[in-house]
């Protein structure tokens, strides 16, 4: 989380993480704008580099060469970033409208997501064809053909649509890589066929003779079949068909053509050209004054852009610019394009073609300077952010140089001012009423007066049979995403009462939130209550009251209350161990350090965004499925993974049962990174105090350089269950959790009987 003494005045939302969002968030982490919180909304959490793609499936760059880690780079600009679909745009209340969370509030919105193919246009394309962009959709399929290629005997016919430079050149890489890999097997290369069909007369229209001539010649001497003039007018299972009425069979076919804006631009309010583009001026701003488009996704209006990654890149750094201006009230500058712009586009192999208006070369040396061009250009946005000069005292910079109504000016002077303590710290009632009033908790008939019967406090009757449970879990902010953060606290709380065999009955809220502008505290209470009511809406638990206050940082809680038979048989415990019982954990285990290095990613070159993107999907998936699993399998004692850890935890189960352990450290599931960030001596502020705990292991000497060793001792948040099981019912126990989704589930060791020995736990390879 960002910790600021600074307001939130004003709110940038940047939707979709292209070529020019990315120059947006460097540009903004070099000069933090005081008082304007940048949030970027994306689906994924790797952006592709267009100009290394195609490398990339030629083998010549790995999927990290060619991806900005955009989590790391909106870390490194202070901007959230929000894992999620953008579905519309409500331009009237300043909207964006999200696939899973509430929309998010904008004073100024910038759009850059690239083209979309538009397969729809044509007859049974978006049913047999694969669209080339979005690129992490397409790179399954080309992994997926990759495989298939390598497994299968015989031919191969591949055909592309689109005659563009993107179609060329895709076609070459994938040609290239193909043969390579049947070459290296012993295979004949020729096994591939491949076709490429454009509507034009020759390929790469845009381009000059020369370079159209060159790229003919090469197709032709790499065998493709090249079908010019040809207007596929239906896409078959197997097969496409041209306007013209030639068939050909194709075992996959990749759409690299008819490209257009995405479909929720449609009722955005928003100007759009033919092809769905958002209608610019020449500052990039929209017939919205408050929205801005870049990249592919812009129709500039002063006069057509080549739909190429060289525009969409320089046009970021006046849209940093034009963003920073209008916040503050300030005239906008014009971008200008270059007339002619250089076009570097490879053969497959490593060698390249320069174009340039009337200019054309080619060689491999064109290819080596492409390729440092490239890297040059993707170490902007990793390696080389730790070595970007920062304004003298960090983030603390000048005073915002914001335009602000007078009842604005006001509420950010009270948000700075000297804050009360006592009941004067709460929330206005006001903002409270507006956000809970959006909630819709879940309807329980054992609920009798509950989150919106205006009462001092909560009536709730226990079910004839039942005992309660109750539990209790309250933390800050790990990350600045509130929504996911909601779902991740709910999540956390309710875990007690699934490791006990409970099931969840109603939850009460303790809530912080810094204090500033009541749209952007009403906006953040909202989202966050939002994402944890999704959750205990899954799990049939009624938020029936709570209390928020002003804090400094972010935090959330929840008591929880369940219910058991009241004669305890359903109960579990974790003074159950068996000798015999095999350990069973649920969930991967590193959440502590993963999150201890998030705060710092930008500087950790090792660091990976998609690491911390993994986490939070096991720390949002409940454990109330595993929990029965458990249950239905015979299990003895179970308990869930917090923040003593695996070893601590499993300490408080081996004291009171009375009985030893034995850990496997190389079947213990791990998030991926977890291992990289302790070997670079990154730990959570918690470990330490379960490093002590290192005395209840009897042979910690042999073990304490092992990759693993100190993950024993990571908090986790969020974790999974940890669980003894028969050894009878062991392997069904492990299938029917794999197949309930806990797919990382792993027998970790055993129960043995109580040795001789004071310490408790035996570690083993």
């Amino acid at each position: 989380m960002q910790a600021t003494d600074q307001p939130v005045l004003r709110d940038i939302v940047l939707i979709g993480g292209g070529h020019s969002h990315v120059g947006v968030l460097r540009r903004f982490g070099m000069h933090p704008e005081p008082g304007v919180r940048l949030t970027v909304i994306c689906t994924t959490v790797d952006t592709p580099y267009s100009g290394m793609l195609p490398g990339y499936i030629s083998g010549h760059y790995s999927f990290d060469d060619c991806h900005i880690d955009l989590p790391k780079l909106a870390a490194f600009a202070g901007a959230r970033f929000y894992q999620d679909e953008v579905v519309g745009l409500d331009t009237a209340n300043r909207k964006v409208l999200c696939r899973t969370r509430p929309p998010v509030g904008y004073d100024v919105c910038s759009i850059n997501v690239g083209s979309t193919p538009q397969v729809a246009r044509v007859p049974g394309a978006e049913a047999h064809a694969v669209p080339v962009k979005p690129i992490l959709n397409f790179n399954g399929r080309w992994l997926a053909l990759l495989e298939r290629v390598r497994q299968h005997a015989g031919r191969t016919t591949i055909a592309l649509v689109g005659g563009g430079a993107g179609g060329v050149e895709l076609t070459l890489s994938m040609q290239y890589r193909l043969r390579a890999e049947l070459t290296a097997l012993g295979r004949n290369p020729d096994e591939l066929v491949f076709h490429l069909f454009t509507r034009d007369t020759e390929v790469m229209r845009t381009h000059n003779p020369w370079v159209r001539q060159h790229f003919t010649r090469v197709l032709a001497q790499r065998g493709v079949h090249l079908h010019t003039g040809a207007d596929v007018a239906r896409v078959d299972a197997g097969s496409l068909t041209t306007a013209g009425g030639q068939t050909v069979q194709a075992d996959e076919i990749v759409w690299v053509t008819q490209a257009g804006g995405p479909q929720w631009l449609q009722g955005s309010g928003l100007a759009l050209d033919d092809s769905g583009f958002v209608k610019v001026d020449t500052h990039l701003q929209s017939t919205q004054p408050n929205v801005f488009a870049a990249g592919d996704v812009a129709a500039f209006g002063p006069r057509p852009l080549e739909k190429a990654g060289v525009f969409a890149v320089r046009m970021g750094p006046p849209l940093a610019d034009n963003l920073r201006r209008a916040v503050r009230g300030e005239p906008l500058k014009a971008y200008k394009p270059q007339t002619h712009w250089l076009a570097l586009i490879s053969t497959g192999d490593k060698h390249a073609v320069a174009s340039r208006g009337p200019l054309g070369f080619a060689g491999n040396w064109v290819w080596r300077w492409k390729d440092h061009i490239d890297r040059t250009f993707m170490r902007r946005f990793s390696t080389g952010l730790a070595d970007v000069p920062m304004p003298s005292g960090g983030r603390k910079v000048a005073a915002p140089q914001l335009v602000l109504t007078a009842d604005e000016s006001q509420q950010a002077i009270s948000a700075i001012a000297m804050r009360c303590g006592g009941c004067g710290a709460k929330v206005g009632a006001t903002v409270l009423q507006r956000a809970l009033g959006a909630l819709h908790p879940v309807d329980r008939d054992d609920v009798v007066i509950g989150l919106h019967s205006p009462d001092d406090a909560a009536v709730v009757r226990v079910p004839p049979g039942k005992a309660m449970v109750h539990t209790v879990d309250f933390f800050r902010a790990f990350i600045d995403d509130p929504y996911v953060f909601g779902q991740v606290a709910a999540n956390h709380a309710l875990g007690d009462i699934y490791a006990m065999g409970g099931e969840p009955q109603t939850a009460t809220a303790i809530v912080t939130v810094p204090p500033g502008l009541e749209s952007k505290v009403e906006e953040l209470l909202l989202h966050m209550m939002s994402g944890a009511m999704q959750v205990l809406n899954a799990a049939n638990c009624a938020l029936v009251g709570g209390h928020t206050g002003e804090g400094k940082e972010l935090a959330l809680g929840f008591a929880i209350n369940g219910l058991v038979d009241d004669d305890l048989r359903t109960v579990l415990r974790k003074g159950g161990l068996t000798p015999g019982d095999a350990l069973i954990l649920t969930k991967p285990i590193g959440t502590g350090t993963l999150f201890a290095a998030y705060p710092r990613a930008a500087s950790l070159d090792f660091f990976k965004g998609r690491w911390v993107a993994e986490a939070l999907a096991h720390m949002v998936q409940s454990n109330q499925q595993g929990a029965r699993i458990l249950l239905a399998h015979g299990a003895t004692a179970c308990t869930d993974l917090t923040g003593f850890g695996l070893l601590g935890h499993l300490v408080e189960m081996t004291k009171p049962s009375g009985v030893d352990a034995e850990l496997v450290l190389s079947a213990l599931p791990v998030l991926p990174g977890a291992e990289e960030c302790v070997a670079n001596g990154i730990s959570s502020s918690l470990a330490p105090a379960n490093v002590r705990l290192r005395r209840a292991l009897r042979n910690q000497e042999a073990f304490v350089n092992h990759p693993r060793y100190p993950l024993l001792f990571d908090p986790q948040t969020a974790g999974g269950l940890l669980a003894s099981v028969p050894q009878a019912q062991v392997e069904a126990c492990v299938a029917a959790l794999k197949a309930a989704g806990y797919a990382h589930t792993a027998v970790i060791g055993r129960v043995l009987a109580q040795g001789d020995a004071v310490e408790s736990v035996g570690l083993v390879a």
